[in-house]
């Protein structure tokens, strides 16, 4: 890549950073100001251009034929978190599509955009790719985890659940020792369980926490 490209590509990303952190401004005030419209206005024509010229460019990002490219670029991470953050504006230019409006409730999703100028957290996203076997395994037992538990308590404690969902709420709050307490087992062997369930959420939590560790600690190293 030439000296010019490397700059005009670090301009260009400036420039979008600038773009995100100012549609970003207007979500930290209730009150909606004609400044604050016009913000979201050219900031998701800004969006919608970038989103455009990346789906037009992606045969360059994948090795596949260009068909396939563009067919593969829209369901990638980034792509997604680019149309989460443009739905939510499009009803500032069209307010009669009544389902634009259901994604105002989204708009928080622009500041998912600065992920992808963030190098830690493509570092991170670089290390789940590789680990995910593990991590893939790690999830697989933590779900069966949480329903077996779930199973148990609704079984133990049928009073304390209204429905089975309620059993699974509270064994994820459990298996992340997060504990709200608005459910709680009452019963003695409802207790031992809990307890039993908290104590396995810990080592449950820390395999895909040691994993990623690794995986990143490897990636600095190759850095290096």
């Amino acid at each position: 890549m030439l000296e010019s490209d490397k700059k005009s590509g670090i301009y260009y990303d400036r420039f979008m950073l600038i773009c995100i952190i100012s549609s970003i401004i207007p979500l930290c005030f209730k009150e909606s100001t004609p400044l604050f419209m016009w913000i979201d206005r050219i900031t998701v024509v800004v969006f919608i251009t970038d989103y455009l010229l990346r789906w037009f460019t992606s045969d360059l990002k994948y090795p596949e034929k260009k068909v396939a490219a563009f067919l593969r670029y829209p369901f990638s991470f980034f792509a997604i978190v680019d149309l989460l953050s443009i739905l939510p504006s499009l009803t500032v230019l069209n307010s009669g599509f009544k389902l634009f409006r259901l994604f105002r409730l989204n708009k928080a999703f622009k500041a998912l955009r600065l992920l992808r100028y963030s190098k830690s957290f493509n570092l991170i996203l670089s290390v789940i790719k590789k680990e995910k076997k593990g991590l893939y395994a790690v999830c697989i037992l933590a779900g069966g985890y949480i329903l077996l538990s779930a199973l148990i308590m609704f079984q133990v404690e049928p009073n304390s659940f209204d429905s089975f969902f309620d059993a699974v709420y509270w064994a994820v709050v459990t298996l992340t020792t997060v504990g709200y307490g608005d459910i709680y087992p009452t019963s003695d062997v409802g207790r031992v369980v809990s307890m039993l369930s908290s104590f396995m959420g810990i080592a449950i939590v820390a395999l895909p926490t040691g994993i990623i560790t690794a995986g990143y600690m490897n990636e600095l190293n190759q850095d290096k």
